[in-house]
């Protein structure tokens, strides 16, 4: 509970009543609808990019406090369903909005980030993660910048766990990204710089030398 000044600030962009409804969950969740905190922070994740990359750290809190209170799980539960219902969603998400489409993959990514049982990652995340991450490597999102942005943001952030919890489709995953890097001539400047510092990232074993650190994030503030 000692990030719960942290959290009150992230919660700021929510109307009052929804402030307090977070701010009570987090402190006392046996008291409030937790079907419905999970649905106020599901809905503005899906609207609002910021809190969609940091809204895993309030789902954890919540859990947290409910399990220290009650030993109970309905947070997590009504999270996960209404994920399962989002995640269902994602291709008419996606044709919708982009933006809505890559809050939504920066939020699952966030959530199996966060929500550890036994301090491991949660195995029913594992598939829609990578199911979400190679619809961004497809050819058709690897031309929207907005796209390949949400993926190298991802793979940077979870991609070192992803793969101990499933090598293979990591690999079959960068073998798409290299395809697309080395074959797709459609691809935009930006795109393509993303794409060679997050293949170089990994075959760094997910970290990058001090001299490539340099030339990319050089080259994406010039």
């Amino acid at each position: 509970m000692e990030n719960l000044s942290k959290e009150d600030y992230k919660i700021q962009s929510f109307d009052l009543e929804n402030q307090k409804l977070l701010k009570t969950a987090l402190k006392d969740p046996g008291s409030v609808d937790l079907e419905k905190v999970s649905s106020v922070i599901v809905d503005q994740s899906l609207k609002d990019q910021i809190f969609s990359r940091e809204a895993g750290r309030i789902c954890y809190t919540i859990v947290q406090a409910e399990a220290k209170q009650s030993n109970g799980s309905v947070f997590r539960r009504n999270l996960l369903n209404r994920l399962q219902q989002e995640f269902k969603a994602r291709e008419e998400t996606r044709k919708r909005s982009t933006q809505e489409w890559v809050c939504l993959v920066s939020f699952i990514c966030n959530i199996f980030d966060y929500l550890k049982v036994n301090n491991m990652p949660m195995m029913a995340l594992v598939p829609p993660v990578y199911d979400c991450l190679f619809r961004l490597a497809q050819s058709d999102a690897l031309k929207n910048e907005e796209e390949v942005d949400c993926l190298v943001l991802q793979l940077h952030r979870i991609g070192d766990q992803l793969e101990k919890m499933n090598a293979p489709l990591m690999d079959e995953l960068f073998n798409l990204l290299r395809d697309g890097f080395l074959l797709q001539e459609d691809l935009s400047s930006m795109g393509r710089l993303l794409l060679l510092e997050i293949l170089e990232f990994r075959a760094g074993g997910w970290t990058l030398s001090d001299t490539a650190q340099k030339y990319y994030y050089s080259e994406v503030t010039d």
